[in-house]
């Protein structure tokens, strides 16, 4: 058989062919059109982010411009949408390089605007919901509800009563938002089913601590991370891996806001869970099986016949400094830095993010820094590829006739 693309050089080798993994092993036969060595790399899975925001909305991003630098290949929109809004949505699926499969937000208007998409119940509508599911299996893995006080308002939990209608209909999971208060986080928790998901699970707003947490972990909820903007806090996590709760998968909230900190992108928020002390081994399979799992999503794996999504590191073992929501900081011991990324068996390429909408928050110190950054690729992107060394004669001129 030969190879559309043969990766060397790792601990195992794989053979790729018509995007998708062909062959798994040592000694593969080196015939392939292409063939890259990763001697001395990680190559994971392509990495699946299970909470992001890239529909249109006060939150979406591109994903592709993050995407090529930071191995993930799967993004799954976490309520960008909703009912009236996923045709949006599905535009932008439909356009990206990456696999963008999406959870339904139980409100029909989406995240249009920053909150509040619950405070009307006639917007969650679950009959509305139970429709629109059913209409777009190929883009709809689950329902997404966000519970906290500004979000929902006077409705309490009755918002997540009616996605987890929809969803028990529709035989999907729920991912459930916990924040700021009324409702107590309890009432929220002890609503959930095994295999629904817990976002920002290691909140320090929200402090899901105690009985509620575990008893919820104990019966199959699963907890994800979510990092975002506010969503996130060493100590939390820290008092929950010291009593027996380790999160499920590891997501960023990447959206418009924590895309510049302190978020920032996945592996990143990886380094935050080694740097909690969760091994590394831990961290990617809560950052590729887990997330495949937990939504039956393709890939997440280097099997035979997988998606040919993968992810190619290299594996910095430095002190890396890193920061919770609240500004604290931990030291991870490693760092991952991606060299490549592959979807379908294809590179990447190349792309960077749009300029922030004049609606995100930023401090000066932010605003400093895409200056900076805008100066440096420009100045690098001006400067001539190479000198007249690194240039060939491509269309020699003909030597003179001799008289």
């Amino acid at each position: 058989m030969r190879f559309d693309l043969l990766l060397t050089g790792g601990d195992q080798e794989l053979g790729i062919r018509d995007g998708r993994i062909a062959a798994v092993g040592a000694g593969l036969p080196h015939d392939a059109r292409r063939v890259v060595d990763v001697t001395g790399c990680l190559v994971t899975p392509g990495l699946i982010d299970l909470h992001t925001h890239v529909g249109p909305g006060y939150w979406g991003i591109d994903p592709d411009a993050v995407a090529w630098r930071s191995g993930v290949t799967t993004w799954v929109d976490a309520g960008s949408a909703g009912a009236f809004t996923l045709a949006g949505l599905r535009r932008a699926a439909e356009s990206a390089a990456v696999r963008i499969p999406a959870l339904l937000n139980i409100s029909a208007v989406g995240l249009a605007g920053r909150t509040g998409e619950c405070r009307d119940l006639a917007n969650c509508d679950t009959a509305l919901a139970i429709d629109t599911i059913q209409a777009n299996r190929d883009l709809l893995a689950g329902v997404k509800v966000r519970i906290d006080a500004d979000t929902v308002g006077d409705n309490g939990v009755e918002p997540l009563r009616r996605g987890l209608a929809a969803a028990d209909a529709c035989g999907v999971p729920v991912m459930v938002h916990i924040g700021t208060s009324p409702p107590a986080l309890a009432e929220v928790l002890d609503l959930l089913r095994p295999g629904d998901i817990v976002t920002h699970c290691a909140s320090g707003i929200a402090t899901p601590l105690g009985p509620a947490i575990r008893a919820a972990a104990e019966r199959g909820v699963l907890l994800d991370i979510g990092h975002g903007s506010g969503g996130f806090a060493f100590d939390v996590l820290e008092a929950q891996l010291e009593a027996g709760l380790l999160p499920f998968t590891v997501s960023t909230d990447l959206h418009a806001r924590s895309l510049h900190g302190p978020a920032f992108d996945l592996p990143t928020t990886m380094a935050k869970l080694l740097a909690a002390g969760m091994t590394l081994p831990e961290v990617v399979a809560a950052a590729t099986t887990h997330p495949a799992r937990a939504l039956g999503l393709p890939g997440g794996s280097l099997t035979v016949g997988a998606p040919a999504d993968f992810a190619i590191f290299e594996v910095r073992e430095e002190p890396f400094p890193v920061s919770d929501a609240h500004r604290q900081v931990r030291i991870s011991p490693l760092r991952l830095i991606n060299r490549s990324t592959y979807v379908d068996g294809r590179p990447l390429p190349p792309k960077l993010s749009a300029p922030p909408a004049p609606w995100i928050p930023l401090t000066d110190a932010q605003h400093a820094a895409l200056a900076r950054r805008d100066h440096d690729i420009r100045a690098l992107l001006t400067t001539p590829l190479v000198d007249v060394d690194g240039l060939a004669d491509q269309f020699p001129r003909p030597k003179p006739r001799s008289s």
